[in-house]
């Protein structure tokens, strides 16, 4: 069994399915920035992510973007990826997450934790939305939190995925130009999931 499960995480390594870890960058002002897999230090990642939620809607109050913003990109990286010692890439840290070597760390503990954070600021000029994708396929099912502008549909909003990049860097996107995954809302999936189960007992 042990023996099985290294060579599946030597595999998933070898399948480069994780991303590089976030390194420090110094800034011409002295300052030390992340930067993620996709090159971008982290307080432009903020700016471009704060200027994106503006976008949605101009009733979106800008303090708020740019908390929530600020929020999306550091607390990931600075609190939940060292509380789940997610040092590996995403799909590595799965395995052992179901092996019961890490405490915590599955896409839906990232989007689970980032939404009750978010939720705790009382934002109130936009809404959060939970979506999740592969809802045919347990085992590479995933969960996000989306940010929309308030009272705008779901799809129109988002996606804030500190899972998929690795070690809590962030992926954003508009839901519908996500190129990874199509997006069905949460509760949508419940109810198809309840259909599938029901008709299963027949």
């Amino acid at each position: 069994m042990i023996r099985k499960a290294a060579l599946l995480l030597s595999l998933l390594a070898a399948a480069g399915c994780g991303s590089t870890p976030p390194v420090a960058e110094v800034t011409s002002a002295g300052q030390r920035e992340t930067v993620g897999t996709s090159g971008v230090p982290e307080q432009t990642k903020i700016a471009a992510l704060t200027q994106g939620i503006l976008a949605l809607s101009p009733a979106i109050d800008p303090a708020e973007a740019a908390r929530i913003a600020e929020i999306a990109v550091e607390y990931p990286l600075y609190t939940l990826a060292p509380r789940y010692r997610a040092v590996d890439p995403p799909l590595v840290h799965n395995v052992k997450v179901n092996m019961g070597i890490k405490p915590r760390g599955l896409c839906k503990d990232w989007a689970d934790d980032l939404e009750a954070r978010l939720r705790q600021e009382g934002f109130q000029t936009v809404d959060f939305h939970r979506a999740i994708a592969n809802a045919d396929n347990i085992r590479i099912e995933h969960s996000t939190v989306i940010v929309s502008a308030k009272g705008a549909a779901w799809n129109q909003g988002i996606v804030l995925d500190p899972w998929r990049e690795g070690r809590g860097v962030l992926y954003w996107a508009p839901v519908l130009e996500d190129d990874h995954y199509t997006w069905i809302e949460r509760s949508e999936v419940f109810r198809m999931k309840r259909e599938w189960a029901a008709a299963k007992a027949r």
